[in-house]
């Protein structure tokens, strides 16, 4: 498990490859992206209605989760420990207010913007540690008071339970193949008040298989199947909280 994680896009090049090559057309994270984006989207129009809510998206990166909503929300905020990637998350046309937020210290403060609100956080619990995954949820929390508040979204992109685990097994001191399972995400989740109403996978195979086109061909027929969410390797996990 990386300690660093969130140093690494502190760096501009960095960053530039994060935007351009992770998220290159037709990659893997491309990929899974797009369809995180047709549920977001469905999800935002069941759970609010016409009620547009405020998106609070903390680690945003390059504001991916923030352009998904776009025209869905009443306004967008988001949270970063690097100005490299916000800055980068402007340039590519991700609207919103950015505001850096320290490495640790105290939980940092979501904007009072009113309610129903949506917290997203992608691509983040993975690859840091329990006390940097208790304080992105401390501040979820802190954005949802409670359940009437909205709904939070976060992203598990290594499921110890999914094909990507026998290829763990293999690179145990390998930093980017750290491992979350469901069950540590359900106690996170637990510890901070929350109760997950909805899970959903988005890629049975891992990046490696991406370009064989029968593993793709595959790949698209289980995940439509009912009862596979639990073996994906991307998942999203929508929770509601349920007390303080």
């Amino acid at each position: 498990m990386s300690t660093d994680y969130t140093k690494v896009f502190q760096d501009t090049a960095a960053v530039e490859k994060y935007e351009t090559v992770t998220y290159a057309p037709d990659s893997y994270a491309s990929q899974i992206n797009q369809r995180q984006r047709d549920y977001l989207r469905t999800l935002v129009r069941r759970e609010f209605g016409p009620r547009a809510p405020v998106q609070h998206d903390f680690a945003c990166g390059t504001g991916r989760a923030i352009r998904t909503l776009h025209g869905l929300v009443r306004e967008a905020h988001g949270y970063d420990t690097s100005a490299e990637m916000m800055a980068k998350a402007a340039e590519v046309g991700s609207h919103a207010e950015w505001h850096r937020v320290a490495v640790d210290g105290p939980v940092p403060e979501p904007v009072e913007a009113g309610y129903p609100a949506i917290v997203t956080m992608f691509r983040l619990l993975l690859n840091v540690d329990e006390a940097i995954r208790d304080r992105a949820l401390a501040f979820a929390a802190k954005a949802l008071p409670e359940a009437a508040a909205g709904i939070l979204v976060i992203e598990n992109h290594g499921n110890a339970g999914s094909l990507r685990h026998l290829r763990a097994r293999r690179h145990r001191d390998d930093r980017w193949f750290a491992e979350l399972s469901h069950e540590q995400v359900e106690k996170l989740l637990e510890r901070h008040g929350f109760e997950m109403v909805e899970r959903r996978g988005f890629s049975m195979i891992t990046p490696s298989l991406h370009g064989n086109p029968l593993a793709r061909v595959a790949d698209a027929a289980v995940r439509r199947m009912p009862g596979t969410d639990g073996y994906a390797v991307n998942v999203l996990y929508t929770a509601r909280r349920i007390h303080a």
